[in-house]
């Protein structure tokens, strides 16, 4: 799916200052906020680290308050393009760090200068290492400590997971397919929140879950995903910068960080999973039935060993949960693409074609949309409305990554032939009433076998004078001698 840079560094932005714009935090606490964020270095989308004012995150914090994601937008740049100078240097840089992990960044600084007579700045050198991940506390391989985190109230975070399942139907038959469960836990009352299972582990799967969960328990704060494809998208990224929700990504190969929903998914396998296959599970529609009555009656409902509550009552101890308007949720989980429009003022998505405004030829727009109706495309330019598009060769009306209904297991045969039924019936009506062997049968008297006996000589003779030759009666005979 392709984004507009300009997104993507609004996104950016918003995970920087996600967490200040929670209407919980007092002035107060904003600012402590504000000033840590201030004194850190944060990853450009383009691989790079830069720091930040504390007057610059106060204006993206009001610009977000005011206009929501657009107003994180930044302007259009007029040095796109800047090539920089002396990259041979900075490889050099790397080649020191290697040779030597101890050299501080001043000091491979210094060497450059004496050797080639050219400043580069020492900032410029540590933060190319940094992203070459030559830094000295990699280098080195200094063991780090992990501690323990809890959320101090419900809806403060999310945790998401995907828990790889069984063939259905199980046991395992032609047409089987893997099951996916896409579940969501509460922090703070370990509640399972929502989940279901799915035969596609994709984008559209895990927003239907987390779209499922909010109209069912509330907006969260944060949600803790891994770096799975289904987490990992521009779709996931804009959904959550709408609704203000701060998206948090587990840190590659470190696994430290998800010991609860990895808890989590052993006690499904051990006290739901295991029951379920020794039953047989026929079809998707009835491991879902069954899991959310488990879920309910028996996960949400035991008393959990960390907290020594049932989670369903530490989730609804703190009062009334924050909901989110309908219209807004609508346009959280609108998918967004970038288009050219072509010369005959058209645009394609997912294999249809649409006509847009003849004004926007040539020009990149961003096409809003529902994926599960495509006959409604909303165009964009440069963050402005411009109309809608309308399609005029529809091949598709739901996009391909929309998880498509799962076909019913075809019932058992009853084993009823109908037909010979039929055919059984009609036996009984016409063929029982025509049963040669019961037709009775007459013995013949004395007078009537004399008279066929003299029937059949009288038949015999007849037989005997038509085989004999014909001979004409004025021919001479020939005799014979005696």
């Amino acid at each position: 799916m392709g984004t507009d840079p300009r997104e993507d560094i609004a996104l950016f932005r918003f995970r920087i200052v996600g967490e200040a714009t929670n209407p919980r935090l007092t002035p107060a606490e904003r600012g402590h906020l504000v000033r840590e964020l201030a004194n850190q270095a944060h990853v450009h989308p383009d691989g790079s680290e830069w720091t930040y004012s504390r007057v610059t995150l106060d204006r993206w914090i009001r610009a977000y308050r005011e206009h929501g994601l657009d107003g994180l937008r930044p302007p259009l740049r007029a040095d796109l393009g800047v090539v920089r100078r002396h990259p041979e240097l900075l490889e050099e840089a790397c080649q020191l760090r290697l040779e030597l992990p101890g050299r501080s960044a001043v000091q491979i600084a210094a060497i450059l200068k004496a050797r080639h007579g050219i400043s580069v700045a020492e900032r410029t050198i540590r933060e190319h290492l940094h992203r070459r991940g030559l830094h000295r506390a990699a280098l080195t391989g200094q063991p780090r400590a992990f501690g323990r985190f809890e959320a101090e109230r419900p809806n403060e975070r999310w945790m998401g997971d995907v828990l790889v399942g069984p063939f259905v139907p199980h046991p395992r038959v032609p047409g089987s397919k893997k099951a996916f469960l896409f579940l969501l836990v509460d922090d703070y009352s370990r509640m399972l929140i929502h989940a279901r299972w799915v035969p596609d582990q994709n984008t559209r799967a895990g927003q239907d879950v987390l779209r499922a969960a909010i109209q069912r328990r509330g907006l969260p704060e944060q949600l803790h995903v891994d770096n799975g494809a289904p987490y990992s998208n521009a779709a996931l990224e804009r959904c959550c910068a709408v609704l203000g929700i701060r998206l948090i990504h587990s840190r590659p190969y470190r696994p430290q960080g998800r010991g609860k929903q990895e808890r989590l998914g052993r006690y499904i396998r051990e006290r739901f999973l295991l029951e379920a296959e020794a039953q047989g599970i026929p079809s998707f529609q009835a491991l879902n039935d069954r899991f959310t009555a488990w879920a309910e009656q028996v996960c949400n409902t035991r008393v959990h060993a960390d907290t020594g509550q049932k989670p369903i009552e530490r989730f609804v101890s703190q009062g009334p949960l924050h909901a989110v308007e309908p219209s807004l949720l609508r346009e959280a989980f609108r998918w967004s693409v970038m288009r050219r429009v072509t010369s005959t003022a058209s645009v394609s998505l997912a294999g249809n074609r649409y006509s847009v405004d003849e004004a926007l030829i040539g020009r990149r727009v961003e096409l809003r949309f529902d994926p599960e109706d495509l006959t409604r495309l909303e165009v964009y330019w440069e963050g402005h409305p411009a109309g809608q598009a309308i399609p005029f060769i529809l091949g598709r009306h739901v996009h391909r990554q929309v998880p498509q209904a799962v076909p019913p297991a075809p019932p058992a045969p009853t084993g009823v032939d109908y037909l010979g039924l039929v055919l059984a019936a009609h036996d009984a009506e016409t063929l029982s009433q025509l049963a040669f062997r019961e037709l009775p049968v007459h013995q013949p008297e004395d007078d009537q076998l004399a008279d066929h006996r003299t029937d059949d000589r009288q038949a015999d003779s007849y037989q005997t004078q038509t085989d004999m030759p014909y001979v004409e009666d004025d021919q001479p005979q020939e005799e014979y001698p005696a």
